[in-house]
């Protein structure tokens, strides 16, 4: 079996573009039902693969394996989703991105999370965290915490949802769940490790970076209207079609 660096070298030759969507802060509720529109439109081949960056308001979302009994604040909202995992936490200072990316098949999906997990692994090596891939379950770990989670679903062959990773985040709301089935301590972010506030636009540039390394794309940014044109009207996410990076 081939390594994830053999991997790469057999397909570092094969670049295709893809777009990226940069939506600012938004309502989790809103992103979702824009995913759902994507992947309808990526699964007859009406846009290209892409990814969504985002940051949230604040929300708890259950996975296929998550109950209520994980939501330990009633007065947090709580949205139940169709992704893999159990409770996590969306807030400010969060930094998640939602791959709309066509799969050759159900096995592929193993190999997004892992090359997920690879993506956030090397942005937090950018910023001198030595993060790892072993844990307890899938995601992103520094010395027994969890620095980023990752939770996908797969539609007509198409994958959405996605990960979270700390950046500045709010860590006290992770005690309002149980996330991933834990107590809330075994949370961490960026700014926690290293001990002062992260810029949001350095991380994004880290991940857009590795992304397109990873996952063998050239990211274009681009408006909603552009990938959804009935949502033309809308206020748009930042950026213009520009070259990621």
């Amino acid at each position: 079996m081939l390594t994830l660096e053999e991997r790469r070298a057999k397909e570092i030759l094969i670049v295709r573009e893809a777009w990226l969507l940069d939506l600012g802060r938004r309502p989790y509720r809103a992103v979702w039902a824009m995913q759902k529109a994507l992947v309808a439109r990526r699964a007859e081949d009406r846009i290209p693969d892409g990814l969504i960056l985002v940051e949230h308001d604040h929300v708890a979302t259950l996975g296929r394996r998550g109950t209520r009994e994980d939501i330990l604040d009633p007065g947090l909202d709580v949205v139940e989703v169709e992704r893999g995992g159990e409770a996590t936490y969306h807030g400010p200072g969060q930094l998640v991105g939602y791959p709309i990316l066509k799969l050759p098949d159900r096995l592929e999906v193993k190999r997004l999370v892992t090359d997920l997990e690879e993506v956030l692994v090397q942005t937090c090596r950018d910023f001198g965290i030595e993060a790892t891939r072993e844990g307890p379950e899938r995601g992103v770990w520094i010395d027994g915490r969890k620095i980023a989670s990752i939770g996908v679903a797969v539609q007509r062959h198409v994958s959405f949802h996605g990960f979270a990773h700390n950046v500045n985040t709010d860590l006290s709301y992770f005690r309002k769940i149980r996330p991933c089935g834990h107590g809330g301590d075994i949370m961490t972010s960026m700014q926690s490790i290293l001990g002062h506030p992260v810029g949001m636009e350095d991380v994004q540039a880290s991940v857009i970076t590795h992304f397109q390394a990873v996952f063998g794309v050239t990211l274009r940014r681009v408006n909603l209207g552009e990938l959804l044109p009935e949502a033309q009207g809308r206020p748009p996410g930042p950026g213009g079609p520009s070259a990621a990076g």
